[in-house]
């Protein structure tokens, strides 16, 4: 079961709470199975999710609501919080402004790629960054990671033809200049890898890091547990980074075994592309995964790709297919737009799943279909008949059809963000003060 179907499921137990009639012991072992069975379909480690299970009921049912909160409110805020608690909690990564950034990992982990990605993360936010490639046994792994930062401009230091890693890092870092981001990255190994752990030793001596980030690919569920504790006890990792976090099955186990060993997760990777890695923040992660949305993150990627008014233009709920079409144009860089309006508070329990479903080419063929719209049309959807979808069809080379499903997109967002802004959706007004007395949005 993938993250998005752990969503679903812990969704579905909060969906269950705020529409009871009220919260009861039966009731609550109701919910507490549901976490379970949703935990252990995600890998998490049957301890962790019994002992969870354990504080959840426990607080449930004992502890008074804080002043403010209902009893299902407060059910729900503690169903957040042990989650939080069993992802580790904590801060969540501060930029530096100055760093030298090791990168460690198992061959295969996607650690050549997370360099590239943590160079283009470091470069948006306004920082000098420079690579350098040690990875001296992989063949063509100077090449790779060329290739990738080649649209980014950043300079990889290294040399392909050289065997020696320590020598490579070494020559390197008298080319570097002045870069405030420094990112080192090392051949993948094994942990009965002795040999390759002593060079990585070595390496750590001649680099000097600031940050030693190990990284693992979520699929190793809870053996990236053991991987963090053996490279943590060779290294002292100051953080993780979790890869192919979108579609691993196993992606509840790595995370929790990940940080049962207290080693920091500090990034995660949701996806393939360049862009797609985001600093982790276990409260930010639960919300989302709840269906509690993340304003702050939200506008953080609207940032990156549109200006922040636009971005909140998006929240209000009253937008034509004009703005509709001016918001795809940016939002296809973000992801499917149901994924974005999933980060607004309260509006996961009202966006229907054909909504959340839409995909990046649906997203180019409805910009193709509002091509052939006058500008009254887009203003005003409301004019739009049988004939004027006709002419509109044969004008964009699709079918009636498809210009229906686009109007219905379009009724069916309006209609969400419009119960949004008016606090109608689903548990939203509860939601809303519960996530206000976790310090939320």
């Amino acid at each position: 079961m993938a993250l998005d179907k752990l969503g679903e499921s812990l969704s579905g137990v909060i969906r269950k709470i705020t529409l009871a009639g009220m919260v009861d012991e039966k009731l609550v072992r109701e919910v507490v199975r549901d976490i379970q069975r949703a935990l252990l379909s995600a890998d998490v480690n049957v301890k962790l999710v019994m002992e969870l299970s354990k504080k959840v009921e426990s607080r449930a049912l004992k502890e008074k609501p804080p002043a403010g909160l209902s009893r299902k409110e407060h059910t729900i805020r503690v169903l957040y919080e042990e989650l939080v608690n069993l992802l580790g909690g904590g801060e969540a990564y501060a930029l530096p402004q100055k760093a030298r950034i090791m990168l460690v990992g198992l061959q295969g982990s996607g650690k050549t790629t997370t360099v590239a990605k943590l160079a283009k993360y470091f470069q948006k936010r306004g920082l000098r960054v420079s690579i350098i490639a040690a990875d001296t046994y992989r063949p063509a792994a100077y090449e790779q990671l060329s290739q990738l930062v080649e649209p980014l401009h950043i300079k990889v230091f290294g040399s392909p033809e050289s065997k020696d890693a320590v020598e490579v890092v070494r020559e390197a870092l008298t080319q570097v200049g002045k870069s405030d981001i420094i990112l080192l990255d090392t051949a993948g190994r094994h942990k009965s890898e002795e040999e390759l752990f002593r060079e990585m030793v070595a390496l750590a001596e001649v680099f000097k890091p600031d940050e030693k980030f190990l990284v693992i690919d979520s699929n190793l569920g809870q053996q990236a547990g053991t991987q963090a504790k053996a490279f943590n006890e060779h290294i002292g990792i100051t953080g993780v980074v979790l890869t192919k976090l979108d579609g691993s099955a196993r992606g509840g186990g790595a995370l929790s075994a990940v940080a049962a060993t207290g080693a920091p997760i500090r990034f995660v990777g949701t996806g393939e592309g360049i862009d797609a890695l985001e600093p982790f923040d276990a409260e930010r992660f639960i919300s989302r995964l709840l269906g509690m949305g993340d304003l702050q993150s939200l506008l953080e990627k609207a940032k990156e790709t549109i200006d922040e008014s636009k971005a909140r233009d998006i929240l209000k709920g009253d937008f034509t297919l004009e703005d509709l079409y001016a918001q795809i144009e940016s939002l296809t860089k973000m992801g499917p737009l149901g994924n974005i309006l999933k980060m607004i508070p309260g509006l996961g329990f009202a966006l229907p799943q054909e909504a959340a479903d839409v995909t990046e080419a649906r997203m180019k063929r409805f910009l193709v279909i509002m091509d052939s719209m006058t500008a009254a049309e887009k203003r005003n959807p409301k004019i739009i008949n049988s004939s004027r979808m006709r002419r509109i069809a044969l004008g964009s080379g699709t079918k009636v059809e498809e210009v229906k499903e686009l109007l219905k997109y379009y009724n069916t967002m309006k209609k969400a963000l419009k119960s949004f802004k008016k606090g109608r959706g689903k548990g939203f007004p509860q939601l809303a003060r519960m996530m206000r007395g976790m310090g939320g949005v």
